[in-house]
């Protein structure tokens, strides 16, 4: 990784070995390109090698007749040629789309692997440019620089061959006036990767600066970070610019020195070839007909390093999407132990976050099978931090969190869902329909268990309200409409609560063993949400609920309450002894017991 949370980026050596398994992949289209490619570059090589016998058969003073024949010959050989590239184009470009899907879908497999943290931690604009720009410069390369390239590169080796063939010292000639070529290119390959990964950075970093400071748009309202936003955009502009002007630079020193260079094989062809000749070494049409192929020649090699430049900054494109093969990946489904029950331990756990002090300091705690536990403590007590680690999604730095006596991130992605789910106030409305979005917890689930997961959270109401009701379809944003919210095209917007209310039945349909709920309930109000936990308990009843409590009713109805202060548990038992005890927990209720007449 190059920074800090920074998603890796896959080595030149990655990228070939990854390259050759996805030709593997499909060998035999590779393999019928390449034929193809080689046999219209051969029905190429007729053409010049026919116009230099037609020389020499006139200089001879034969008639037309065997003129006619030849010319009939290269009519032929062009078409052929024509017929023969096109159906490798063809060929070449369905190998491409193949081969661009299974890129696609690697990166997609390899995106839903990676833990939660590790995405938190890169930021989620690096990760949608790679699944973006990335992506699309890889498959831009597969469909028409790959197979332009396949072609030329066959094509430049054949004509550079018939010039061998025709003088050995004419061929060496012709290699010698592409020497300022090799130079350059030399040159240009030096500094493109770097130069292309540097731009694929700072375009990511462009992207995740946008995407936080739009999430982000009403807190930077709040706090009147506008300026500051706007001065981290501008620099993040800036060095974007700054990346793409040098790799400018790289292609406006390259090109022009490759384009003046085309002119030296073929003079220097016509010069040797015209003094042997004038010393009757030679023939007229050898040398015709060499100079030719250079200057055909002329055409794959230019097509050839056009796409070498393309290479290079889809190549840098291809080692960021690659780059996700070598980050840490959930354990997957199926390997090791499971868990001998639903027991929660929690053990001498310890946890910092990067450039900074610890959060946690050696908390132990044991959570049973169906009990209520509520969390509470001042803000900045770890209370968060424990529920991210209770649920998988970060390992501690020191200590163990185990479930059944399993260590909880050893858990693969879909038995770790089966175990414990966390539940934030931060909630996604898909793209779709109602179903759509709670049929994500469980694709299988009939209308009858998804109006009960509905109604256990208090969202049967509304969503029968709605025009088409489980046939709605959801954004998380829109245009203010009617009681729900909306825009153009049908396509209705939630506001928080009822985001709230999807996500917490998408729990219900999920069935986990354990609930951790940070804030969950936080964006419904008061009643609502009593309502909505009480009802959750229900439904989820002999399940293990953790609830991250900031209303202490939650604490009064729990069965154990844990009190954090300064990253340590100082308190843990029920409610009444709690508060019998008269330490910190019985003054935070007295607080908060003084705003409210009844806590029930």
């Amino acid at each position: 990784m190059t920074a800090v949370g920074r998603l890796p980026v896959a080595e030149p050596v990655d990228v070939r070995r990854a390259a050759a398994r996805l030709v593997r992949a499909d060998t035999a289209a590779f393999a019928t390109a390449l034929a193809l490619n080689a046999a219209a570059a051969g029905a190429g090589l007729a053409g010049p090698w026919l116009v230099g016998r037609i020389i020499d058969e006139v200089s001879a003073g034969h008639g037309v007749g065997s003129v006619d024949r030849m010319a009939l010959a290269i009519l032929l050989c062009s078409l052929a040629q024509l017929l023969l590239a096109r159906w490798a184009r063809y060929v070449g470009h369905r190998f491409g789309e193949r081969t661009l899907a299974r890129v696609r879908e690697e990166f997609v497999d390899r995106a839903l692997a990676l833990p939660a943290s590790v995405v938190e931690r890169a930021g989620t604009g690096d990760l949608t440019a790679r699944g973006t720009a990335d992506v699309a410069a890889v498959g831009t390369t597969l469909r028409d620089a790959g197979p332009e390239l396949l072609i030329n590169t066959v094509h430049a080796v054949f004509v550079l061959g018939a010039v061998f063939v025709l003088d050995p010292l004419l061929g060496a000639v012709g290699i010698l006036g592409l020497v300022p070529v090799w130079f350059a290119l030399r040159w240009y390959l030096r500094r493109a990767r770097d130069g292309y990964l540097a731009e694929g950075a700072a375009t990511s970093e462009v992207a995740e600066i946008l995407a936080a400071t739009a999430s982000g748009a009403r807190t930077v309202e709040a706090f009147r970070l506008q300026e500051r936003r706007t001065a981290a955009s501008r620099e993040a502009v800036e060095t974007s610019r700054r990346t793409r002007l040098y790799t400018l630079y790289l292609r406006t020193v390259f090109f022009p020195v490759v384009e003046v260079s085309y002119i030296l094989p073929v003079a220097g062809v016509l010069l040797v070839g015209g003094v042997l000749h004038a010393h009757g070494a030679m023939s007229l049409g050898a040398v015709v007909a060499a100079a030719l192929y250079l200057r055909q020649f002329a055409e794959p090699l230019d097509q050839i390093l056009v796409r070498v430049e393309q290479l290079q900054s889809s190549g840098a494109s291809f080692a960021r999407v690659e780059g996700l093969a070598r980050a840490p990946r959930s354990a997957p489904d199926g390997d090791g132990p499971g868990p001998a029950d639903d027991r929660i331990d929690v053990c001498g756990v310890r946890y910092s976050y990067d450039r900074g002090g610890e959060v946690l300091r050696g908390v132990d705690l044991t959570v049973r099978p169906g009990e209520r536990l509520a969390v509470v403590g001042p803000s900045g007590a770890g209370k968060t931090t424990l529920s991210r680690l209770l649920a998988g999604i970060d390992a501690p730095g020191a200590g163990s969190v185990t479930v059944g006596g399993v260590p909880i991130t050893g858990l693969g992605p879909e038995r770790l869902r089966r175990q414990v789910v966390l539940v934030t106030q931060e909630h996604h409305v898909f793209l779709g329909t109602v179903r759509d979005n709670l049929r994500i917890a469980e694709p299988s689930a009939t209308d009858e268990r998804l109006w009960t997961a509905l109604a256990a959270v208090g969202a049967d109401g509304w969503v029968r309200e709605l025009p088409e009701g489980l046939d709605t379809p959801l954004g998380a944003d829109g245009l203010p409409q009617g009681p729900f919210g909306g825009r153009p095209g049908g396509i209705l917007a939630t506001d928080g609560s009822q985001a709230q209310q999807l996500a917490l039945a998408r729990v219900v349909l999920a069935d986990p063993h354990t609930l951790i709920l940070d804030e969950a309930t936080a964006l419904l109000d008061p009643t609502t949400a009593r309502h909505t936990e009480r009802a959750l308990a229900a439904v989820l009843k002999g399940r293990t609920v953790i609830a991250i409590a900031h209303r202490l009713h939650t604490a009064h109805d729990a069965d154990r309450v844990a009190v954090m202060e300064d990253g340590r548990l100082t308190e843990l038992g029920p409610h009444d002894d709690l508060v019998a005890a008269d330490g910190a927990y019985a003054a935070l209720w007295r607080s908060w017991h003084g705003e409210r007449t009844s806590p029930s």
